[in-house]
């Protein structure tokens, strides 16, 4: 093995940043190295993360192996602690530059205890960006991107926000990720600009919590502001999509602009949780299940051919038959066509944790009747496509998408 290995976990996040480390990674010439970039979102998530660390050191048993992530994050010293990993890097270390010039010019050899080194900051005092050129770094930035043979030629992310100041019962993600910072508007605009001018079709704007974009920016712009003025100042972008979205905190202008820009795309993938309002409140969701609906009313009022994906999670504390009915029927109602269905899994320090947790068993099965629910609002709807003309962007041989996100052959 030469070229740098990533093994990534999770969200769209992480996939955006893993291109970035591999970037980095290529232009410091680090070579024999597997970067694995953990996920904490659930303990079946990070026990996958230790399994592949595991199958890593075994494929390539000479190869430095680099851990990083969310799970890297919140517990260093579990990682460190394996014997099959060389470094833990933290998730503010991993974007920066130097962190992995810096792994090039030196060995990675353990302390005679046998612990791998490493260097994990306090993601808590994560500072905003401060951007200095925009465009001289965007056009860097998709230079490097758009030169990674592992890329798909037409498709990038761009990450406008990270960290999230919500505290929801069950999520360890903050500890993660720090507060939310926006990345401005200016840098997010020049990057967008310099990937189009490289071949960019279509830009995924992504973060941990997008629709707190700008709350933390001067001024009083939100997100629908941002896509408003990414529309209008780089109009050779064919298409613009939102990654998940919290429908509760989503502005006026965001609503506007669904209604009247063609290039952003009619899927808006929804952070939902479940659907019923008790478990919500026990969740400490923002929203009921009468705001989704009403939510979901709204779009396709606004954009008739809407389509919704959600994030659910299976077999909450205290959650009941009667309770996860509610949520299936919720699907439904909402006409929810892509789901990404989570079973509910306890992390330690968070207050879900402490409260009285469902039969493991009945979790799992609870998570294969969402799943088999989503299978079929995702085949009914795949039914509906069948004879239409849709616009496809081909991102990789014969497979593309749809705007509305269909994935076609």
């Amino acid at each position: 093995m030469s070229e740098p290995r990533i093994i990534s976990f999770g969200c769209r996040l992480n996939a955006y940043e893993s291109e970035v480390m591999r970037a980095h990674a290529r232009e410091a010439g680090l070579a024999d190295v597997v970067v694995v970039n953990s996920c904490a979102v659930t303990g079946e998530a990070v026990r996958q993360v230790r399994q592949a660390i595991r199958k890593a050191r075994r494929e390539a048993p000479e190869a430095r192996i680099l851990v990083t992530g969310c799970a890297a994050q919140i517990d260093p010293e579990r990682f460190a602690a394996m014997p099959e990993v060389d470094r833990v890097i933290g998730n503010r270390e991993k974007m920066r530059r130097e962190t992995w010039t810096g792994l090039a010019q030196r060995s990675d050899a353990r302390h005679a205890t046998g612990t791998a080194r490493g260097r994990v900051g306090d993601i808590g005092t994560a500072p905003a960006p401060e951007i200095r050129d925009p465009d001289a770094d965007a056009m860097r930035h998709a230079a490097l991107l758009t030169r990674l043979p592992a890329g798909e030629r037409v498709r990038a992310f761009v990450e406008i926000q990270n960290g999230c100041d919500h505290d929801c019962t069950f999520c360890i993600i903050p500890a993660g990720r720090g507060r939310s910072r926006s990345v401005p508007a200016e840098e997010v605009i020049a990057r967008i600009r310099a990937l189009t001018e490289a071949g960019i079709a279509e830009v995924v704007l992504t973060g941990v919590d997008i629709t707190a974009w700008g709350e933390d920016l001067p001024g009083d712009s939100r997100l629908g502001d941002l896509v408003r003025a990414i529309l209008r100042r780089v109009p050779e972008l064919a298409r613009l999509r939102l990654s998940s979205l919290d429908s509760i905190e989503v502005d006026a202008a965001l609503k506007r602009a669904i209604a009247e820009e063609e290039r952003l795309m009619p899927h808006l993938h929804l952070s939902c949780q479940s659907g019923d309002d008790m478990i919500l409140k026990r969740m400490k969701r923002r929203h009921s299940t009468r705001d989704t609906l009403a939510f979901c009313e709204e779009m396709r009022r606004l954009r008739a051919d809407m389509v919704f994906g959600a994030d659910l999670i299976a077999g909450f504390p205290t959650e009941t038959d009667e309770m996860f009915e509610n949520t299936l029927r919720f699907v439904e109602e909402c006409g929810l066509t892509f789901l990404h269905v989570f079973p509910f899994s306890a992390r330690p320090g968070t207050p879900a944790a402490r409260m009285p947790q469902c039969d493991g068993a009945l979790v799992s099965a609870r998570a294969r009747r969402l799943r088999e629910k989503g299978r079929e609002m995702r085949r009914r709807y795949f039914d509906s496509l069948v004879g239409q003309r849709l616009p496809v962007l081909v991102a990789r041989e014969r497979v593309g998408h749809t705007p509305h996100f269909a994935e076609v052959a």
